[in-house]
C-alpha cells in the first residue's frame, strides 16, 4: 500500500517559492549600477556595507510565495508566475528603504537600516532604482501591460495608506479629529494588504486566470494583508523582542495609532491613556492600560474576522487544488502566531 505524502508545510512552501524566483531577482538586481545593487544587496541580507557576502536574515519571502501561488492556482506551472515574484520582492524591498527613512527606524532585521549604513541619499535612489526595475520586469513579461496596470494600482493605494499612517500620528487621541477604527482598516488595506493581494493577483493574471479569479484571489490577499497588520500591531507592543527584532512598546513610543490604541480609546476603561501615550517613558503601563480597556483582545478578534474572510475567499476562488491548499497553509502560518 502507497503511504499517502503530508502536503507541504508553510515553510517548505516558501522555500520551494524562494527557490524558483531567487535566481531572477538576483539577476534583476545585478543589472542595477554597481553601487546600487550593493545597496539592494544588502537590503536583501545577500552581502555586507561593502559588498562582501553574508548571510544576513532576510524576508521571508511571503509576497513572492504569492506571486508563484497565484500562477499555480491558474492552472500554470510556478515559473510563469516569477516575473511578478520578482517585482513583488523589488517594491517591497523599496517600500521598506522608504519607509525606514520616513519612520527614522535605524535598524531592519537586527542590522542597520540601509539608510543608516549608506545613508539617506543612496537610500532613496536605491529605492527609486529597485521601483524602476519591478516596473520594467514586469513590462517583460507576457501579458505584461496588464500587469504594470495592476501593480500600479496597488502602488497608489500603497502610498495612500502610507500617507494616512504618517499622518495619523499628527491626529489628537480624542475628539471628533481622533482616528476612527474604520480609517485604520482602509489605511492597513492600503499599506499592507495592496501588494500582498497584488502579488496573489499578478501570479494569477501571468498565468491566465480570468478576470474574476484574479479579483477573487486580490481581495484574499488584501484581507491577509490586514489580518498581518493587526497581529503585527499586537506584537509591536506586547511581542518578545528576541522574535520580533523589535523593543518591546516601540510603536507606542512612536505614538502610533495601532488598532489595539483606537479601540482601547474607545472604551471608557482608557480614561487615562492618552496621557500615557504623549509620555513615551510611560509605555509598559500605556501597553497595561491597553491590554485591560480590551485593544489587544479587539485587534486579535478583527484579525481573525479577517482571516475567515481571506481563507472563505481563496476556498471559494476556482483555484487548482494543491495551490490551493498552498495558500491556504500560508495563510493560517502568516496570521496564526497569535491567533
Amino acid at each position: 500500500m502507497t503511504a499517502v505524502q503530508a502536503p507541504p508545510s508553510a515553510p517548505e512552501v516558501l522555500a520551494r517559492c524562494r527557490r524558483l524566483a531567487d535566481p531572477a531577482l538576483r539577476e534583476a538586481v545585478g543589472r542595477l549600477h554597481p553601487w546600487v545593487a550593493e545597496m539592494a544587496a544588502y537590503s536583501f541580507g545577500w552581502c555586507e556595507v561593502g559588498g562582501a557576502p553574508a548571510a544576513a536574515p532576510g524576508g521571508k519571502g511571503v509576497r513572492q510565495a504569492l506571486a508563484v501561488l497565484g500562477a499555480e492556482a491558474a492552472g500554470a506551472d510556478g515559473l510563469t508566475g516569477v516575473p511578478a515574484a520578482v517585482a513583488v520582492e523589488l517594491v517591497h524591498a523599496f517600500s521598506l528603504l522608504h519607509d525606514d527613512i520616513m519612520d527614522g527606524d535605524a535598524t531592519r532585521r537586527r542590522r542597520p537600516a540601509v539608510w543608516q549604513a549608506y545613508g539617506t541619499g543612496p537610500a532613496v535612489l536605491a529605492g527609486d532604482a529597485l521601483f524602476a526595475l519591478a516596473v520594467e520586469t514586469l513590462a517583460a513579461a507576457p501579458r505584461g501591460a496588464g500587469a504594470v496596470r495592476l501593480l500600479s494600482a496597488a502602488l497608489a493605494d500603497l502610498v495612500r495608506g502610507q500617507a494616512d499612517d504618517l499622518l495619523f500620528a499628527t491626529r489628537p487621541c480624542t475628539g471628533p479629529e481622533r482616528v476612527t477604527l474604520e480609517e485604520y482598516r482602509a489605511m492597513a488595506e492600503g499599506k499592507t494588504g495592496a501588494l500582498l493581494g497584488c502579488a496573489v493577483a499578478l501570479g494569477a493574471l501571468l498565468g491566465g486566470a480570468d478576470e474574476a479569479v484574479v479579483g477573487a484571489l486580490d481581495r484574499a490577499g488584501r484581507r491577509l494583508g490586514v489580518a498581518f497588520q493587526l497581529v503585527d500591531d499586537v506584537l509591536g507592543i506586547w511581542g518578545d523582542p528576541d522574535v520580533t527584532g523589535k523593543p518591546v512598546g516601540g510603536d507606542l513610543r512612536e505614538g502610533k495609532k495601532t488598532y489595539p490604541v483606537l479601540a482601547a480609546l474607545g472604551s471608557p476603561a482608557a480614561r487615562g491613556l492618552p496621557e500615557l501615550l504623549d509620555a513615551p517613558g510611560r509605555a509598559g503601563e500605556a501597553a497595561a492600560l491597553i491590554e485591560a480597556a480590551g485593544g489587544r483582545t479587539a485587534a486579535l478578534a478583527e484579525a481573525r474576522a479577517h482571516t475567515a474572510a481571506a481563507r472563505a475567499l481563496l476556498t471559494q476562488a476556482p483555484a487548482a487544488p494543491a495551490a490551493a491548499g498552498d495558500l491556504l497553509r500560508l495563510l493560517d502560518f502568516l496570521v496564526g502566531r497569535m491567533l
